[in-house]
C-alpha cells in the first residue's frame, strides 16, 4: 500500500482552496495547503472585499449631498485616501488571520510558499525546495488581472491590484473595459473626486447583462458625470511629464493621471507543473475538469477561477463543498452552475438572477416581460433623478419566472432573495399572491400584475 505525506495537498488559499483543505481536516483527513501570497485570495485580499469597502467610501459625497433634502446641514467635507488605505488593510489583515485560524483550529498544517505539481502525487514546495506526497490534490490558484502586453505602453498601466494600493489618489483615471470590475471602479474613483473615464470596445456596457439595466446604468453613470467611450479602445499610452498621454483607436487623444485596465482576467496556471503532472488545459490556460470538478488526472481535482467556469466566489466555496461530499463522503456531487445570483457595485446597483429577456427570447417561443421604472421613494426629497427599473421576464407556456433584474439601490441585497425564488422554480403567480412590504423598492416586483409587452418568436408584440 502507497503512503502518503499527506491525505490531501491543496495549492492555493483563496476561498474554494481555504474551504477544501479546512473541512477536509475537520474531517480527520492529514491536510496540508500552500500559499505563496496571502490567504483569502483575490475576493478577501485584493477583491470584492475590499472592492466593497472602497464602494461605501466612495458613496458619501452623494450621501453628504442628499442630506440637505432631509433637513440636515452638513458642512464642509474633506476625503483622505491614506485613512481609508490603512482602515482597508487593517481589515483585510483580520480577515486573513480568520482564514489562518480556522485552518489552524482544523488541523491543517499552513505553508506561506509557492507550490508546483512534480508529478500526479508530488508537490514542491518552493521556498524550502521541500517535495511532499498526497493521495489527493486540490488546485485552487485562482486568476489575475490581464495585464494586456501587446498594448504599446502597458507598464504604466495599473490593474485592479494595484488601485487598492495606490499612493495617492489621481485627479484623472481613464479605465479600459465594459465589465464588472471596470463599471464598479469607474464608479468608485468617480465618488472620490476623481475625474473619469470609461473606454470600451463593446456598443454598450456589461455584455452579459440584461440591456434595460446596461442602458439604465449607463444613462445613470453619464447623468453623474462619468464620461463614457463605447466602441473604442486604447492603441498606446506614453509616460509624459505630468502623466500619462494615451490614443484611443478612434483618434482621441486623452491626458490623464493614472490609466486602469479591466480587461478580463487570466487563470493563475503558467510554470504550475501541470503538464508534469498530466493536468490538461485548454486554450486559454484553464484546467479542464469535468462535472465533478476532477481534471484530466483522476486523483487531481481544480476549483474556483483556475477553472474559468464562473469566476465569483461563493462559486468557488460551492465546488469545494461539492469536492468535499465527493471525495470525502461518498456522496458523488455535481457544482450547480445553473440560476447564479449576481451583483455589480456600481451606483446605482445591478442585481441579477436567471435569463436576460435577449437570452429567453431565443431560448422560449413566448414571454411574458413584466417592467417598471420610478423614481425611489429616497430620491424624492433629496432631489435626485436616478430612476430604478425593475423586470421580471415570464415563460408565457407555465408562467415561470426564468429571469429578474433590478437596477437600483440594494439590488443586491434584492438579488439574493430572489435567488431563491427563481431557483425554487416559483411561477408569476406566486409573485402575485404574495403580500407587498409597504413602502419599499422591492414591492414592485410583486405588483407587476400585467405583462408590459410580450415576445413571440424573437418578436416583441
Amino acid at each position: 500500500m502507497t503512503s502518503f505525506d499527506f491525505d490531501l495537498f491543496v495549492i492555493g488559499g483563496g476561498s474554494g482552496g481555504v474551504r477544501s483543505a479546512r473541512v477536509a481536516a475537520s474531517l480527520g483527513n492529514k491536510v496540508g495547503i500552500a500559499e505563496e501570497y496571502r490567504y483569502g485570495g483575490t475576493c478577501v485580499i485584493r477583491g470584492c472585499v475590499p472592492k466593497k469597502l472602497f464602494v461605501y467610501a466612495s458613496q458619501y459625497s452623494e450621501h453628504f449631498e442628499d442630506a440637505a433634502g432631509y433637513g440636515w446641514t452638513v458642512g464642509e467635507s474633506t476625503f483622505d485616501w491614506k485613512k481609508l488605505i490603512a482602515a482597508k488593510d487593517k481589515e483585510i489583515a483580520r480577515l486573513e488571520g480568520l482564514y489562518r485560524k480556522g485552518l489552524d483550529n482544523a488541523k491543517a498544517e499552513i505553508f506561506d510558499t509557492r507550490a508546483e505539481l512534480v508529478d500526479a502525487h508530488t508537490v514542491k514546495l518552493l521556498k524550502t525546495g521541500q517535495t511532499v506526497t498526497a493521495e489527493t490534490i486540490v488546485v485552487a490558484t485562482g486568476g489575475r488581472p490581464n495585464l494586456h502586453t501587446a498594448l504599446p505602453g502597458h507598464e504604466f498601466c495599473i490593474s485592479s491590484n494595484e488601485a487598492f494600493h495606490l499612493e495617492e489618489l489621481p485627479k484623472s483615471i481613464l479605465i479600459a473595459g465594459g465589465g464588472y470590475i471596470a463599471v464598479e471602479f469607474a464608479n468608485i474613483f468617480h465618488g472620490l473626486g476623481v475625474e473619469t473615464t470609461l473606454i470600451y470596445r463593446g456598443a454598450e456596457i456589461l455584455s452579459r447583462f440584461d440591456q434595460d439595466l446596461r442602458k439604465g446604468l449607463h444613462e445613470a453613470m453619464e447623468e453623474k458625470g462619468i464620461r463614457i467611450l463605447c466602441q473604442d479602445i486604447i492603441s498606446s499610452v506614453e509616460k509624459v511629464d505630468g502623466g500619462l498621454t494615451v490614443r484611443t483607436k478612434n483618434d482621441k487623444v486623452l491626458r490623464v493621471d493614472t490609466v486602469m485596465l479591466a480587461l478580463g482576467r487570466t487563470p493563475n496556471t503558467e510554470n504550475l507543473g501541470l503538464e508534469a503532472a498530466g493536468v490538461a488545459t485548454n486554450e486559454h490556460g484553464a484546467v479542464i475538469v469535468d462535472a465533478y470538478s476532477r481534471t484530466s488526472v483522476p486523483n487531481i481535482y481544480a476549483l474556483g477561477d483556475v477553472t474559468d467556469r464562473a469566476q465569483l466566489t461563493p462559486v468557488a466555496i460551492h465546488e469545494a463543498m461539492c469536492f468535499i461530499e465527493t471525495v470525502y463522503k461518498n456522496n458523488p456531487t455535481r457544482p450547480d452552475h445553473d440560476l447564479i445570483p449576481t451583483a455589480v457595485f456600481s451606483q446605482p446597483e445591478i442585481g441579477t438572477v436567471g435569463l436576460t429577456e435577449e437570452e429567453a427570447a431565443k431560448r422560449y417561443p413566448e414571454l411574458e416581460v413584466y417592467r417598471a421604472q420610478f423614481r425611489p421613494m429616497k430620491a424624492t426629497l433629496s432631489g435626485r433623478s436616478e430612476k430604478m427599473i425593475m423586470k421580471l421576464i415570464v415563460n408565457a407556456a407555465d408562467r415561470k419566472v426564468v429571469g429578474a433584474h433590478i437596477l437600483g439601490h440594494d439590488a443586491g441585497e434584492m438579488a439574493q432573495l430572489l435567488g431563491i425564488s427563481v431557483k425554487a422554480g416559483c411561477t408569476k403567480d406566486d409573485f402575485d399572491r404574495t403580500m407587498a412590504v409597504h413602502p419599499t423598492a422591492a414591492e414592485e416586483l410583486v405588483t407587476m400584475y400585467s405583462p408590459s409587452y410580450r415576445i413571440r418568436n424573437g418578436e416583441r408584440v
